[in-house]
């Protein structure tokens, strides 16, 4: 009972919306590619493996380092989330098309790159598996910019990629204030991070409450918007094991969501993450102090070696 209640007092923001905010922009071609995967396919957030950020310096990644990993991938995942468009991240759409994958969410980290817009939108001239783009990954939430700041670089890139379905990325509990408006009316499909591990009855629940969660936020989510919803981050890290994150709890968790949260053209979530990036370790975050869980959100492990919930995803049907 504790842990019900628990969840029905994280969810009492969303009575912050009278009515769901509703696009008025035209429906970009990207949109359908990408309901596809949602209702019949299986995204992935992917990070290369060989790519580091270590102060503030990232090291370039080469197709052949893509291709490697995403032929790992392909098995069981046909759709991509990245995180940034820049040092050989904007080629990812071009290996993966020739993989078989069908849809590609390119992201963008620094909302003011004019370098990762420009790679963006040539990307998406290139192959039409570039269905889409997340401007920003928690810029709010990290206190890299307001949601007004989102929306501006929003309309902006459907200027420059008019077929792109555009989008942002922040916290749940964010996208369902007031404040987050002006984004969502920019935005053809709301990509939402929604990590139960991160709840205070999380440690101690079964994962039935952990997937019931991310269910229960989709929906309310929903509620605040009328478009396609997808839960780009979720999930549970490997490590370390004393704050009870274990390869066996990350699969035990992805198991129980399977079964609840039924994908559809609509509402669907992502895997989270491909690989695990021991660099994360020491990456800037939004939330100050140690946080050793980031290096360990991969299915895969940083040498492409499958953890134990890889056995729990089946193949799909090429």
């Amino acid at each position: 009972m504790k842990i019900v209640l628990a969840a029905i007092v994280a969810l009492l923001p969303f009575a912050a919306f009278a009515a769901p905010i509703c696009p008025t922009h035209p429906v970009p071609a990207g949109l359908a590619r990408i309901q596809d995967v949602m209702g019949a396919g299986r995204f992935i957030a992917y990070v290369p493996t060989a790519l580091r950020v270590i102060d503030g310096k990232t090291s370039p990644v080469t197709e052949a380092d893509l291709e490697a990993d995403l032929k790992v991938l392909r098995p069981r995942f046909d759709g991509l989330i990245t995180y940034s468009a820049h040092s050989g991240n904007e080629r990812v759409a071009d290996v993966a098309a020739r993989l078989g994958f069908r849809a590609v969410i390119m992201g963008i980290y620094d909302i003011g790159n004019k370098t990762e817009r420009a790679n963006v939108a040539a990307a998406a001239k290139r192959t039409p598996i570039v269905s889409g783009v997340s401007v920003g990954n928690e810029v709010v939430y990290g206190q890299r910019g307001t949601f007004q700041d989102l929306a501006r670089a929003m309309e902006e890139l459907r200027k420059a990629a008019p077929g792109l379905a555009i989008a942002t990325t922040e916290p749940f509990h964010l996208l369902v204030t007031p404040a987050a408006a002006p984004a969502l009316l920019q935005s053809d499909i709301v990509l939402a991070n929604v990590h139960p591990v991160f709840e205070p009855w999380f440690r101690a629940a079964p994962d039935f409450n952990g997937a019931e969660f991310v269910v229960n936020v989709a929906g309310d989510v929903a509620k605040t918007y009328c478009g396609p919803v997808l839960v780009k981050e979720t999930g549970v890290p490997t490590a370390p094991t004393d704050k009870g994150f274990t390869p066996a709890r990350q699969a035990s968790f992805y198991k129980e969501l399977q079964k609840q949260f039924i994908p559809s053209r609509t509402r669907a979530f992502a895997f989270f993450s491909a690989f695990d990036a021991p660099w994360r370790v020491n990456d800037a975050h939004p939330v100050p102090g140690y946080h050793p869980e980031e290096a360990y959100w991969g299915l895969y492990d940083e040498k492409r070696n499958a953890k134990p919930v890889v056995a729990t995803i089946p193949e799909l049907k090429r």
